[in-house]
């Protein structure tokens, strides 16, 4: 098979490879793309419900999960929410914003993707899928890499090969074995903001409320977020719980705030006072869904008016309200977890250029590294950020 030389190779055409490409190719550079999938951009094109959470326009470097909280810090202040929707309004793409800063299309993610590819052509890209990677070898001239479609020589390699999660849309371990070879740390990783999995009593009692949903703040390690969660067959989901699970780990305390916003005491005191004789499970399902209130009734709180509800009872019920202690067993998995947590430690890598400290010419980009977003558009705006950093100086 022939032999194709260019500047910049660059494995994985996901948002921040196709960023990466883009990029560089806009500063002349000669540059080769190629992914193992049948398509470009697969995640990009299933997130967001088909509209594609492309940014957040609150992003700050805080909105990240890294054992290096500070790494993030340099590329997303160089390429902003503001410049990505400068593209994504130059190209004509409706888009509205949803709620906390997430902004959506108006119509389809696929319209984020052509826009990647548009720009990928003009700028002179080459984008290969069904090509995956058989070996890797670096020589004096740079690397050499063997594919499916034949050896490719690039004077710099970015791997941009995403992690683990989803992995029914092609998602691998690949970058790490990349990583691991050049002598690159990778951190551990597991599921993150992923649906959290019950077992035991709460799922018994739980179960059959699937598709109940409710406004909670959810808490763990310090943490708390206030969204909505939703039950389901085998644990709990909804944004609350996905914002929480990447901070919370198996046999970490999880309690929720059924009434965020309220304070849990004063409301029951002022049921007692104005709704003396109304059960509690009649009053907490105006405030709550009926099925969950009843529920509460049968196994967490007093079932009874709320006049026969004593001092000490009140304050128990309140801090149950307040605090409701969730014991999870577990998550989802990377089968639904939209981001892998942990992945190459960034203390090996340029937190300006991307480029590997160890190998020159090496550089990784995206979900790969050890930086993970909070739910809403964090993360495509750290592929947006880490792709244009490295695609500027490759």
């Amino acid at each position: 098979m022939a032999a194709t030389r260019c500047d910049v190779l660059v494995i994985g055409a996901g948002a921040a490879g196709l960023m990466c490409a883009l990029t560089a190719g806009q500063r002349g550079r000669v540059v080769q793309v190629i992914d193992h999938a049948n398509k470009v951009g697969k995640k990009i094109l299933m997130s967001g419900g088909g509209r594609c959470n492309f940014t957040n326009t609150g992003t700050t470097p805080a909105n990240f999960v890294s054992a290096n909280p500070h790494f993030c810090k340099s590329a997303l202040a160089r390429y902003t929410p503001a410049d990505f929707i400068e593209m994504v309004e130059r190209h004509r793409i409706a888009y509205h914003e949803k709620e906390l800063g997430q902004l959506f299309c108006d119509v389809s993610s696929k319209q984020i993707v052509k826009m990647l590819v548009d720009e990928c052509v003009e700028a002179g890209v080459q984008v290969r899928t069904d090509c995956a990677v058989q070996r890797i070898e670096r020589g004096s001239d740079g690397f050499h890499v063997q594919t499916a479609h034949g050896t490719f020589f690039a004077a710099s390699l970015v791997v941009a090969t995403g992690g683990l999660s989803i992995p029914s849309l092609g998602a691998t371990g690949f970058g790490y074995e990349i990583a691991r070879q050049f002598g690159h740390d990778v951190l551990p990783t597991r599921a993150g903001l992923v649906p959290l999995t019950l077992s035991g009593t709460h799922q018994q009692r739980l179960a059959d409320l699937s598709g109940v949903a409710l406004p909670v703040e959810a808490r763990s390690n310090g943490m708390a977020f206030r969204n909505s969660l939703l039950i389901t067959h085998r644990g709990i989901s909804g944004p609350a719980i996905l914002q929480i699970s990447s901070f919370w780990q198996p046999g970490d305390a999880l309690e929720l705030d059924l009434l965020p916003g309220q304070d849990a005491e004063q409301w029951l005191r002022a049921m007692k006072r104005e709704r003396p004789d109304a059960a509690l499970r009649t009053v907490l399902a105006e405030v709550l869904p009926k099925r969950l209130a009843q529920r509460l009734c049968e196994h967490w709180l007093p079932d009874r008016p709320v006049k026969q509800i004593d001092e000490p009872q009140l304050r128990q019920a309140a801090a149950v309200l307040a605090g409701f202690p969730l014991v999870a067993s577990g998550t989802e998995g990377y089968r639904t977890a939209e981001v892998t947590l942990g992945g190459v430690d960034t203390a090996q890598v340029s937190s300006s250029s991307f480029e590997s400290r160890k190998v020159a010419g090496l550089y990784f980009i995206g979900e790969v590294l050890d930086v993970s977003g909070w739910l809403g558009g964090y993360n495509f705006q750290w592929a947006w950020a880490s792709g244009h950093a490295a695609g500027s100086v490759v």
